[in-house]
This record gives C-alpha cells, structure tokens and sequence, in this order.
C-alpha cells in the first residue's frame, strides 16, 4: 500500500478497470463465498441485507437532528429543505471524513469504494453520491416515493448491485474480510 493511499482503502489486486471474463464483476473484487462471509483481506459486493441494515443504523443517527429539523421549521417546505441538507451533509460529511463509511457501514463493515479501482471514490464522485440520495427529500412525496425505489433498486441491478445514487457516482459498496 502507497503512503498515500488512505488507510481502510487497500490498493486494488489487479489494473483499474479489469473485469473478469463473463462475470461482470470488476477485477478488483473477490466473488462472493457459498458462506456469504468474504475471506481476510478481500472485499465483495455487500449483501441487499447489511446494506438495509446499515441504512437502519444511519436513520436513526438521523433521527434526532431531523425531530429538531421538524421542530424549528416554520413551513413544511422549509422542512424539506432542511431535512435534505441534514441528510446530504450527513452522508457527504461521513463519507469524505470517515473513508466511504457512514456510521451504519461502519457497524456492518461496508464501505463505498469506486467502482473503476476499488480505492478512495473522489470528493466529487462522493458528493454526488450523498446529493442523489438525499437531495430528492426537497420534493415533497415524489422525493420520497424516488428515495425508495432508489434504495431497492439494488435488488435488480445485476451484477453490481448499485442504486441509482451509486450508478450516478460511479461507485459500488463492499464488504471488507
């Protein structure tokens, strides 16, 4: 590993941008195990399931400031203003301090990584990424309605499992061994 390669961000295992022959699947990236755990030091697609669960974590770290956001907000819509920027800032601020994890991926042990090498995903790839997820809040019912396809669309995306916030920031999340 470089010195200036992040700690927790491994140096890719093969070029960037190598996929495998048929597998759709970057070179970087270690097939997933029958057992679902990956082994020491490899990384894989994390799993429909940890990933909710790391959400799960996130929304209720979000809870509290969202409650005071509610609270203090005199219009609904100045609300749903708030309440995007408290959501993008979280996301975006974890993300860019805490080496692609949020506190729900930290306790899952996922991490967001670029999809071309499998490193540091860049500050804008990042922010991309936390503006698509959280941004749509500012339409009030439409947003959240897109907030949930969003987040399912992980279930039929093949073979990378990404959400349009991780297809419009060219990044995937991983589970580290």
């Amino acid at each position: 590993m470089s010195s200036s390669t992040p700690p927790g961000y491994g140096s890719p295992q093969e070029p960037y941008g190598q996929y495998p022959q048929g597998a759709g699947l970057p070179g970087w990236l270690a097939q997933t195990p029958p057992g679902g755990q990956p082994a020491p030091g490899t990384r894989v697609l994390a799993a429909p399931l940890d990933r909710f669960l790391a959400r799960l974590i996130d929304v209720a770290v979000l809870l509290v400031p969202l409650v005071i956001v509610n609270l203090i907000a005199p219009s609904l819509y100045l609300y749903y203003v708030l309440a995007a920027v408290v959501m993008v800032g979280y996301e975006a601020a974890m993300l860019l301090t805490q080496h692609g994890q949020t506190v729900g991926k930290k306790a899952m042990r996922l991490r967001v990584v670029s999809a071309a090498h499998g490193g540091r995903p860049t500050d804008n790839e990042l922010w991309t990424r936390a503006g698509v997820y959280g941004g749509p809040v500012l339409v009030p019912f439409v947003g959240g309605l897109f907030s949930l396809v969003n987040c399912l669309s992980l279930l039929w995306d093949k073979p990378l499992q990404q959400c349009f916030h991780d297809k419009a920031a060219k990044t995937l999340v991983v589970k580290e061994g």
